[in-house]
């Protein structure tokens, strides 16, 4: 089996840009109508012209979602969207939704189509199926296996498997999700989630006119790196859950004792199995995160590429993966379903923050023949400070303290804020754009 492809986000031209720089093989974008990120996505039908020509320069390769459920209204100007798009010649559309194949395969039948996840394909069935209608590539379910993903290889081999191995997970099953829908009118399927899922929420127990409060949390323990694993203490029987900006509206919920659904999702990190998941057949290895930072895109990417790469060569990992990904964005990581169910562990009930042990800082976007760096500051910092300056080669990553740093004026400057435009710093060592600040936090 050849290399796997490593799938990163693309939520505009500047990720993608730091997507490839970092170590990704092809990303994924679309354009906002018909894309289930169009309230994140920057992408219209010319940047997405630029983007496919930037790929293809770089021999590497770009799929563009249009993987809406769309009501009838939205038919006619899917159709021309995608006449539109096709022109561009994308690698693949990644689609979930029959009528929206059916019209592809009508007017562009040359380009590849990949099933979306949203089609819930948990089953060698399911995929046989669709094979046999012209998909050359299955986006399976998070919610299965490392057992059922081979299983399906084996029953379907001559199709592509793609597998989810980072990112937020959403609550409902594959992203089929009412609870945005029914708090702010906005339709997860028609691409304009509300994340109702990661709002705060007061559980109490008891009737719904005259609830008591219970507590469903009562401690943290830290287990890796800033990474925590909180302790439950589960309810029984009829809960109620109360949003923080609807104060005494009170929703019904059951909790089994499996846990309760409604909740915050930890997030998906199967960079430990990514051997596993070759062997039971996934050819490409994708991230979530299209509505992420490019500090997020790059981050995973170069890890992810490292892991792959030394998996590849045979070679026992060199680095604590979970520790470098725990220096972004995360609300505690979970290897999804491929060992078993996570069931109570999939939450985090106490709170929805971010667990990262680092701090986006800023990037360096032009070397100065002074010798100094101008860098785009995207978070406070401080001299004396001591950052880590990282690229895509882990290599020649290094740490320093901030001794120097001038505002545009050429003044000495103690403090710089992320949104006051750029500052211009002394580096250490030798660099060069695109390269990355942070700091711990």
């Amino acid at each position: 089996m050849n290399k796997p492809e490593l799938l990163l986000p693309a939520g505009d031209f500047e990720k993608l840009k730091f997507a490839f720089q970092y170590g990704a093989d092809a990303v994924y974008a679309g354009v906002p109508a018909f894309s289930l990120r169009a309230r994140e996505n920057d992408f219209k039908i010319d940047g997405v012209k630029e983007a496919i020509d930037y790929t293809h320069e770089l021999g590497k390769k770009i799929y563009l979602t249009v993987n809406i459920f769309p009501h009838n209204a939205k038919l006619e100007p899917l159709k021309r969207a995608i006449a539109s798009m096709a022109e561009l010649k994308p690698d693949a559309f990644i689609m979930a939704d029959p009528g929206v194949i059916y019209f592809a395969k009508e007017i562009c039948p040359q380009i590849p189509i990949h099933l979306s996840t949203q089609a819930n394909n948990i089953n060698w069935a399911s995929v046989k199926f669709w094979k046999e209608q012209g998909i050359s590539r299955i986006i399976l379910s998070r919610e299965l296996s490392l057992r059922e993903v081979k299983k399906i290889h084996e029953m379907v081999p001559d199709v592509e498997l793609e597998f989810f191995v980072h990112g937020s997970i959403c609550m409902a099953y594959s992203g089929r999700c009412l609870l945005s829908n029914y708090m702010s009118y906005r339709d997860a399927n028609q691409g304009t989630c509300a994340h109702s899922c990661r709002w705060q929420y007061k559980v109490y127990k008891g009737e719904e006119h005259n609830p008591e409060y219970e507590v469903v949390a009562n401690e943290d323990e830290m287990t890796h790196e800033g990474v925590y694993d909180p302790v439950y203490k589960p309810l029984e029987g009829t809960f109620y859950l109360e949003e923080q900006q609807r104060p005494g509206e009170f929703l019904e919920a059951d909790e089994d004792e499996f846990g309760t659904y409604i909740m915050n999702s930890r997030d998906l990190c199967a960079v430990e199995y990514l051997q596993e998941l070759k062997d039971a057949g996934v050819s490409s290895f994708k991230v979530e995160g299209r509505s992420k930072s490019i500090y997020y895109a790059a981050s995973v990417a170069r890890t992810y590429r490292r892991a792959i790469d030394e998996m590849e060569h045979g070679i026992k990992p060199t680095f604590d993966c979970v520790t470098e990904l725990a220096k972004t964005a995360n609300r505690g990581f979970i290897p999804g379903f491929l060992v078993s169910n996570p069931k109570e562990k999939a939450q985090w009930y106490e709170k929805n923050v971010q667990l990262q042990t680092h701090e986006f800082v800023g990037v360096i976007r032009e070397m100065m023949p002074d010798g100094l760096a101008r860098m785009e500051v995207r978070n406070r910092i401080e001299k004396g400070q001591e950052i880590e300056v990282f690229f895509p080669d882990f290599s020649m990553d290094f740490t320093q303290p901030i001794d120097l740093m001038k505002n545009r004026k050429d003044e000495v400057v103690d403090v710089a804020h992320g949104g006051a435009g750029d500052i211009f710093i002394k580096l250490e060592k030798d660099t060069f754009p695109g390269v990355m600040i942070r700091k711990k936090r």
